[in-house]
Parts: C-alpha cells; sequence; structure tokens
C-alpha cells in the first residue's frame, strides 16, 4: 500500500482511484486476483508503476550490505 498512497502523493492517481484499487487489492486473496482488477484501474496502476519507475527498481540487482556472515 505504501507504493500506492505514494501514486496519490505524485498525484499520478486520483483519491478515487487510491480508494478503488486499494480496495480491489485488500479483497483479493492471490496474486491472480488482483489480476483480475478491471481493466481501467489495472491501466492506471500500470501508468503510474511506469511514471515512477517501479519496473526499473524491480530490475536492479539487490544492494549487498557490507554485514559479513
Amino acid at each position: 500500500m505504501q507504493t500506492l498512497d505514494d501514486m496519490l502523493s505524485r498525484r499520478l492517481i486520483t483519491h478515487e482511484q487510491h480508494h478503488e484499487i486499494g480496495a480491489w487489492i485488500a479483497q483479493a486473496r492471490t496474486p491472480d486476483a488482483i489480476l483480475r482488477m478491471p481493466a481501467p484501474l489495472w491501466r492506471t496502476l500500470a501508468l503510474a508503476s511506469v511514471l515512477m519507475g517501479v519496473d526499473g527498481d524491480l530490475l536492479q540487482p539487490p544492494l549487498l550490505d557490507n554485514a559479513g556472515p
């Protein structure tokens, strides 16, 4: 939900879209259920994700910390 809140704060989605997407995600029991989100909401979420660079972040290698085993 933090990402969704960030989308709202950056004005990439409206308050209504934030509520509708959040409600859909909250009631979804599985990732497949989330993927069945209505097309207009899915497009909104996808566009906001692109504008935020969410996919780019996911493709970055993990940061390694200096704490050894």
